[in-house]
């Protein structure tokens, strides 16, 4: 669903301010010099993973089109930046009728990426392409960095289900597109409710510690909830005493008691001498749900214990120490001829002329390699991936069936928009084509080798 129909709750009107000042002082310096509507290409990418991570995730690539499609200057918004004297009027009069009008290429959403891979490909206009750095490069860093982080636990967690529980830990919007990007990484459910509102994710939840307290026993507590959300609820067993609290779950529910969480205390011993006591007591088909803190190495942790799912939420939305991934987004060639790129409106492409590569040579390792690239992955005889192959110019013909980009917007139209469940099976796909050393949680190199041609 476009989020533009369900009125995303910004206090701005459009995307066209979650941007950078200098985005439109360049823009008003190009249009003054005469290079504005070069044709331009500009590519997404980053220079090294997160430390010790294998391999990244493409999230958020649905979130991009929203915003490129809402990216709208409106008569507040232009009112606003003359006032403030961002850019001059002729520049205001060219924004007013902003529409991207180029092309958008990338790897499609819930694939996998690594040092150098061109993650996306935005061509058109220097003038229309360059305004779309900074909203393009927050919705990826945040989503690509909350959905690695949701895979590595994925990973650990094997075929037991993932909440994400992170809405109260992050910003109220981040939170959404956190619960987005964490689904695309294969969490199962989200606490979050417009998150469920606004991509159909499942949402699930029943009770924190406060129902308890506000109740005069614990007895009353669970009584109350399994009256009003029948015996399947998952009643909250660590606010008082952990053992006192699952005999009286289940003298409440009955042995039909859907399950119950563990939130404090040593999970693993915790979790043990739960499951004990609930086959003791009849309830062997009541789950054990954990909260608390958890990472990708305490969900590891407890492989062995008899723990059915994991709620994760401070160490999910936060990227499980890596909140961004550091990506970049860069000119990487453009036309000779100030006329050669575009009809000198907004939002044109205009002719077809031989482009330049075009580069960054600076020191502590931010150049940049210049040209339009395509991105390759062949796989060995068993079908797995041995190395993300990068190069300019033709693709070559043994190549063409392993191509890892997409056609996403052409002429200015969206044509690479997805179900959300689409890049949740793409990315299950992506993992299991890796050699095997990418599931594992220890540091380590990326899991491919990045080739140039």
């Amino acid at each position: 669903m476009n989020t533009a129909e369900l009125e995303l709750p910004v206090s701005v009107p459009s995307t066209a301010l979650f941007t950078d000042q200098y985005e439109l002082t360049m823009l008003q310096a190009a249009l003054r010099s005469g290079t504005a509507h070069r044709r331009s290409v500009f590519e997404v990418f980053t220079r090294r993973l997160p430390e010790g991570r294998r391999y990244g995730v493409v999230a958020g690539t649905g979130r991009v089109l929203d915003a490129v499609e809402n990216f709208r200057f409106g008569p507040d918004v232009l009112d606003f930046l003359r006032s403030r004297a961002v850019v001059d009027e002729a520049t205001l009069s060219w924004l007013a009728d902003y529409r991207f009008g180029g092309d958008i290429h990338g790897y499609p959403e819930g694939e996998v990426y690594f040092p150098g891979s061109p993650v996306l490909r935005v061509e058109g206009t220097f003038a229309e392409c360059v305004l779309l750095e900074t909203v393009v490069l927050s919705i990826l860093n945040h989503d690509s960095a909350v959905a690695a982080a949701a895979s590595r636990m994925a990973v650990a967690a094997g075929d037991r289900p993932l909440v994400e529980m992170g809405a109260r830990r992050t910003h109220e919007l981040a939170a959404v597109a956190a619960a987005r990007a964490a689904y695309v990484g294969g969490f199962s459910r989200t606490s979050d409710l417009a998150a469920g509102f606004r991509y159909g994710i499942p949402t699930s939840g029943t009770s924190a510690h406060a129902f308890t307290l506000l109740h005069d026993s614990e007895r009353d507590a669970f009584t109350a909830q399994v009256e009003s959300l029948g015996r399947g609820t998952t009643l909250l067993v660590d606010t008082y005493d952990v053992a006192e609290a699952v005999r009286t779950a289940v003298e409440v529910a009955g042995p039909d008691l859907g399950a119950v969480r563990i939130d404090s205390g040593d999970l693993l011993l915790v979790a043990h001498r739960v499951r004990q006591q609930l086959d003791e007591l009849g309830a062997r088909d009541t789950r054990i749900v954990v909260t608390s803190d958890l990472d990708e190495y305490a969900i590891a942790s407890l492989a062995a214990a008899p723990v059915d799912s994991y709620g994760v939420g401070t160490q999910l939305v936060t990227g499980s120490g890596h909140p961004t991934c550091s990506m970049v987004y860069k000119l990487v060639a453009r036309a000779d001829d100030a006329d050669d790129g575009g009809t000198g409106g907004a939002g044109g492409t205009g002719g077809g002329g031989a482009l330049r590569p075009v580069a960054k040579r600076s020191l502590g390792g931010k150049s940049t390699v210049g040209g339009a690239k395509w991105a390759a992955r062949p796989r060995d005889a068993d079908g797995v991936a041995r190395a993300e192959v990068l190069g300019t110019g033709a693709l070559p013909e043994e190549l063409a069936d392993v191509r890892l980009q997409v056609p996403l917007v052409r002429a200015g139209r969206t044509i690479g928009r997805e179900p959300l469940d689409a890049a949740r099976d793409r990315h299950r796909a992506a993992l299991a084509g890796l050699p095997l050393s990418a599931t594992q949680l220890s540091r380590g190199e990326p899991v491919l080798p990045t080739e140039q041609r």
